[in-house]
């Protein structure tokens, strides 16, 4: 989903260091989950101001909260302005698929557009470059590789886990 630049009120996010972002402890991530929730509320706000009906930007507002509270701050323990390729291929090529009880290309489809909706509405505020939203845009465009990948979940057998695993692994290179 591509939100329209021309409907960016660039003064709508109040000047944002990267680095407040950054978790180091217990009270760090309790703090960023809170900043993040200012900042997806602006989000949300945006896509209303954009004219995407509210079920659909809460929808995608959701998408991007589960992503970014849920896994990159609970999970990951990383700032979710951190410019690192591979973040979202490790959420659905591997996170998402483990830890939801049904995971499927339908639902991880849904919560793939949002991000991409939050990663392009982060980069009109010029909180990511343009050749991160790249990045990220192509992770989300995958969806044939995590097909598969809930495909091949399924058919785990004994300790099969592990080998799946280490193909979209979560651990940091």
């Amino acid at each position: 989903m591509s939100i329209p630049l021309e409907s960016c009120v660039m003064n709508e996010i109040p000047r944002i260091e990267k680095k407040e972002f950054d978790i180091h402890s217990l009270e760090d991530e309790i703090r960023v989950d809170g900043l993040c929730g200012e900042l997806l509320q602006r989000f949300y706000r945006h896509l209303l101001d954009s004219n995407i009906l509210p079920g659909e930007a809460s929808t995608l507002a959701s998408s991007a909260d589960y992503f970014t509270r849920d896994f990159v701050i609970a999970i990951k323990q990383k700032n979710i302005l951190e410019e690192k390729p591979g973040i979202v291929r490790q959420f659905a090529g591997n996170w998402y698929i483990a830890n939801t009880l049904e995971p499927n290309m339908r639902e991880l489809a849904g919560h793939l557009t949002g991000l991409k909706a939050f990663y392009g509405f982060l980069h009109a505020f010029g909180l990511i470059s343009g050749e991160f939203l790249h990045a990220v845009e192509k992770e989300c465009d995958d969806g044939s590789y995590y097909g598969e990948r809930i495909e091949t979940f399924w058919k785990i057998q004994g300790d099969g886990y592990f080998a799946w695993e280490r193909e979209c692994t979560l651990k940091d290179a």
